[in-house]
């Protein structure tokens, strides 16, 4: 009995002594499967066990370096559609594009659903010439699918020696997959070209934002005061198609038209982490009517210039709504051969403190380049930067319009060849638009 009583007694107290240690231990393995290094060091040595058993057990023998690189880019491209890894060539490649000069196609491109989708061909080039256009979808290349590719491995095989071909085959909506023959170029970027008209109203093209596109900037503004004594009747900045570039290239076009004030400031993960651009003294064409051409391959760096100018009340925007890429990225070389990170840090805002992140910047004007029917306007599929996969959402909470008929469109009778140009020369023309205050509203 005694036995009993103390075993008994010894089972309730150990079962005490259990249950309080569990009481204890809980709370504390609770707190280390939620502390976020604990996950971390688990999910590691998921990683870690999973490549040893494809290293083992997988049909062939795998490249184990580039299996590792995949690893890194997929871990990258799930937070984004922007960040990234460059191994060693793509990063020399990357620095190549920047410069200006590079031998390939001429797209600005991004990855959606495994394709290659083209956000906008360049001036001039083989992309352009053969009519790819803004949204196509490149589903392979010299015959090769491009699923399970990554958009770096695409970009390798459309770039190549000058002269040399290159086959592509195209998904455009509403249409049959097409192939198009393409030659490559040495792509010398040739980033603003101008002409004046014979109103004196002086047209500037902006095609992307490179190293070259200020000084070259700086050569167009100064061809049209020698033409025009300084003052032409209006200027007009054609941003469209136009996929983005370097943001110090964005700050300091934005600069060459504004006289003091902010251009735009970024914002990063730390309250710490913001930064204000200021254009300086000195505004070029002062006081002389000014229209910014957008549509919805103006991305990035266009929408920066875009939006300080039409803050600013320094132009009117004309056309249809922009990308909406509203966010900066960094390139950090790793070194010894080990390529970049190109990661998304920061966010960027108009001087009026707006994010454009998946929203765009919206015309003041909206003048479409072809004429929609409402029934064809209910099939566009829309194509933006809030339609990414992984695509940052906009922090204040506000979502892209929808799609809507123009305030203006050709006539059905239209022969021209690009409609919102002439528009922007007719409003100019017509003293529609002023220099202070934009466009004339009625009331």
């Amino acid at each position: 009995m005694r036995s009993l009583l103390i075993g008994t007694g010894v089972g309730l107290i150990l079962g005490a002594t259990a249950v309080g240690l569990s009481a204890i231990a809980a709370p504390q393995e609770a707190a280390q499967q939620s502390d976020p290094r604990t996950v971390t060091y688990q999910q590691l040595e998921l990683f870690a066990e999973v490549l040893a058993r494809a290293r083992q057990d997988y049909v062939t023998e795998i490249d184990e370096p580039e299996a590792m690189e995949a690893a890194i880019n997929g871990m990258l491209t799930s937070l984004d559609p922007h960040s990234s890894y460059l191994n060693a060539d793509d990063f020399k490649s990357m620095q190549v594009q920047t410069s200006g000069e590079y031998g390939g196609l001429g797209i600005e491109v991004t990855m959606e659903d495994g394709f290659v989708k083209v956000i906008s061909p360049m001036d001039d080039t083989p992309a352009s010439r053969a009519g790819i256009q803004p949204g196509d979808l490149i589903t392979a290349i010299d015959g090769l699918p491009i699923i399970g590719q990554t958009l770096n491995d695409a970009v390798k095989q459309m770039r190549g020696e000058q002269g040399t071909q290159i086959d592509i085959t195209v998904l455009r909506e509403g249409e049959d997959p097409f192939d198009v023959t393409l030659t490559r170029e040495v792509i010398e970027q040739k980033s603003v070209t101008w002409q004046l008209d014979d109103n004196d109203i002086g047209y500037i093209r902006i095609s992307t934002f490179n190293e070259r596109t200020t000084p070259l900037l700086e050569a167009a503004v100064n061809g049209i005061s020698e033409k025009t004594g300084g003052r032409p009747r209006g200027v007009i900045v054609d941003l469209r198609n136009n996929g983005g570039g370097l943001l110090d290239q964005a700050v300091s076009v934005s600069d060459m038209f504004l006289s003091g004030g902010e251009v735009v400031s970024t914002r990063g993960r730390r309250t710490s982490d913001i930064e204000s651009y200021m254009a300086h003294n000195g505004e070029v064409f002062k006081g002389v009517p000014m229209i910014v051409l957008i549509n919805g391959g103006s991305a990035s760096a266009s929408e920066i210039v875009a939006g300080a100018l039409q803050d600013r009340r320094r132009a009117t925007i004309v056309g249809t709504t922009s990308f909406g890429k509203g966010s900066v990225q960094t390139v950090t070389p790793l070194g010894a051969d080990r390529g970049a990170l190109r990661l998304t840090t920061a966010r960027y805002y108009t001087p009026s403190g707006h994010s454009i992140q998946a929203l765009g910047i919206e015309p003041d004007v909206s003048i479409s380049q072809a004429r929609l029917t409402e029934e064809e306007l209910a099939r566009i599929t829309r194509f933006s930067e809030a339609d990414l996969p992984h695509a940052l959402q906009n922090e204040e909470g506000a979502e892209r319009r929808a799609l809507t008929m123009p305030d203006e469109q050709p006539p059905e009778d239209y022969k021209g060849e690009d409609f919102q140009l002439e528009r922007a020369k007719q409003m100019l023309k017509d003293g529609v638009i002023t220099a202070s205050n934009g466009l004339k509203r009625a009331g």
